[in-house]
């Protein structure tokens, strides 16, 4: 093992020094538009009464999540349309690394599981191990498949297949099979489990959830970067979706494709060596990570004491504190994941997340948290405290023309031209990361071809534009139905296993998740029309989602309608295109769908 004690640190002063500026412009670019923004708001509601008061409260928790995107995302567009490297301007360790250099860590593999469809696990783990032992690395590299699993009838079905699994594999690379009885600590415990087992044996550990997967030539990258950089405790992949033929995975990766691009650049420029962890998809240095990321246990009982349950970007503040890097490596194509095929799926992983970051309010006052860090927590729990701010600011509005005399006292027509003009910033920025990014694409020929060419993009852009204007209030009225749950009444979710595979959403279904959405919806539209029929467009923008949120749940999640959307190339993204060559062993359906479209021109 490399003495950690007398290992060099890699960032000299100057790069410190232009971090350090870094972050102070952002700071001042984050804060005048706040400041701006706020004045704004003060112009077209002033606050002359209890409803004018709390409606720009509630707008200013909305605000910090929409201005730090719409900066990320500024900077990151001058990064990929300026920089002849993107990468080497966020991570210059990273752009050093040629390829060729020898590999030389022993490096563990973690895929964690729990109820999870184990044929699907080793489809995703074979090309990457094929890799591995065409490289001639195999023999630096042992696989632990980690499960937490307790459905009896999975356990059954694990037990032979990887069993299976490992004797296929005996003669070529190490696999160890553990499964643990009780899932205590969820899956940071489970990796913590190996920590205390197995970190020892290792120098670096590859974090995989059961529905990633990442190549060997990811991995061997992953590696070399780690090997030369001996202060970079985490680094994190760039994560985009896997060709779907599922609705909403489709739309939605797509967005999601388009707004991580500049967003993610963006805020590797001025986090630097303080970057995200998303907990899979990523590689750690095991020596710190085991000795200083082990995460406290909440005092309190559920659903915000015991085991963290958003452990990631807890154990990242915990290895910037002692005072190894955690960076970003932003490349597209190199690192993927399977998206929730359904609303309904979707709401069950977000929701974890959402109590998760709730936790965070526990953790703020941990001792020696880098600035960085203790934003980064606040952020992440912002990013859910926006939802009821948005709710309730939807609600004043349609209450105030409710019982307004006049149409004039409504928030959304107080003020009109100034009213007006911070409802298109507020949608400006919000919008930011995707509208950079398409930018982007679209002064690029080979970039458009990748996805479509310019007309199918343009039109898969509107598409999820408006699939985003539709489940965006539907998230937002959930987030905030269940944040009410977990603070007034002390319930919190379950920790379950997802449904990957694309299926049909029956209307009995979505009507009994979604109709508390309906109604809410429905009663804010039919207000705002009946009282102020020229507001009615504020009002499906704002509601519309909630109003039809069962037959959106119904339709994005089937199966004909994601297999006719594949086939048409509707959220095309480029892995349709040209398919890379490491994901053509999956059989992904997507591939074969979007095989039969004919190719468009540029």
């Amino acid at each position: 093992m490399l003495d950690r004690s007398i290992a060099p640190s890699v960032a000299s002063v100057s790069i410190m020094v232009s971090l350090t500026r870094r972050r102070a412009l952002f700071g001042v670019l984050v804060g005048a538009t706040t400041a701006g923004m706020l004045w704004l708001a003060v112009l077209a509601v002033p606050p002359r009464s209890a409803g004018a008061t709390l409606f720009l409260v509630l707008f200013t928790v909305t605000l910090p999540w929409s201005v730090v995107g719409f900066w990320n995302a500024i900077i990151g567009f001058l990064i990929m349309s300026g920089c002849g490297d993107p990468v080497a301007a966020v991570n210059p360790m990273a752009a050093c690394i040629r390829g060729d250099e020898r590999v030389t860590a022993l490096t563990a593999i973690l895929m964690c599981v729990r109820n999870e469809t184990p044929d699907q696990v080793t489809r995703n783990l074979t090309p990457l191990l094929d890799g591995l032992v065409a490289a001639n690395v195999a023999h630096l590299f042992h696989l632990y498949v980690l499960s937490d699993t307790s459905d009896p009838e999975t356990i059954l079905d694990e037990d032979a297949c990887f069993i299976a699994f490992i004797a296929k594999w005996r003669d070529t690379i190490s696999i160890t099979y553990r499964r643990r009885t009780a899932n205590i600590g969820f899956k940071a415990g489970n990796i913590r489990d190996f920590c205390d087992r197995w970190g020892a044996d290792h120098e670096l550990a590859v974090t995989l959830d059961a529905d990633s997967f990442v190549p060997a030539e990811t991995i061997l990258r992953l590696v070399r970067i780690m090997q030369v950089n001996p202060m970079l405790g985490i680094l994190q992949t760039l994560i985009v979706g896997l060709p779907s033929v599922s609705a909403f995975a489709r739309l939605f990766q797509f967005g999601m494709r388009l707004g991580m691009r500049s967003y993610t650049l963006g805020g590797a420029w001025w986090q630097g060596d303080c970057g995200p962890y998303w907990g899979h998809n990523a590689i750690l240095r095991l020596e710190p990570f085991v000795m200083h990321c082990r995460l406290p246990v909440l005092p309190g009982g559920s659903p915000l004491g015991g085991h963290v349950l958003s452990h990631d970007q807890v154990e990242a503040a915990l290895m910037r504190r002692a005072g190894y890097e955690v960076r970003v490596l932003p490349v597209e194509g190199i690192s993927w994941e399977e998206n929730p095929p359904t609303l309904m799926e979707y709401i069950r992983r977000d929701l974890r997340w959402c109590q998760g970051n709730m936790q965070y309010w526990r953790l703020l006052s941990l001792p020696g948290l880098k600035p960085v860090s203790r934003f980064q927590l606040i952020f992440a729990i912002l990013m859910y405290l926006g939802s009821p701010a948005w709710m309730g600011l939807v609600a004043i509005g349609a209450l105030t023309i409710a019982f307004a005399d006049t149409a004039t006292a409504s928030p959304a027509r107080a003020g009109f031209g100034v009213g007006s003009a911070l409802f298109a910033i507020m949608l400006l920025m919000i919008f930011a990361p995707k509208i950079a990014s398409s930018a982007d694409v679209l002064m690029r020929r080979s970039v458009r071809r990748s996805y479509g060419g310019a007309v199918q993009f343009i039109l898969n852009v509107a598409s999820e534009t408006l699939f985003s204007f539709l489940l965006s209030p539907v998230m937002a009225l959930t987030h905030t139905v269940f944040l009410f749950r977990l603070f007034l009444l002390r319930r919190g979710g379950a920790w379950n296993s997802q449904k990957r595979q694309s299926h049909a959403v029956p209307w009995h279904l979505a009507l009994a998740a979604f109709w508390p959405h309906t109604l809410a919806g429905l009663a804010v539209i039919g207000v705002i029309a009946e009282t102020t029929a020229s507001d009615v467009g504020y009002a499906f923008m704002a509601a519309g989602g909630l109003a039809s949120s069962v037959p959106f749940a119904v339709a994005t999640a089937a199966p004909l309608v994601g297999t006719l959307l594949a086939r048409i190339g509707v959220g095309r993204i480029p892995e349709e295109t040209e398919p890379p060559i490491m994901l053509l062993p999956l059989g992904l359906p997507a591939l074969q769908a979007s095989a039969r479209e004919p190719r468009e021109r540029p």
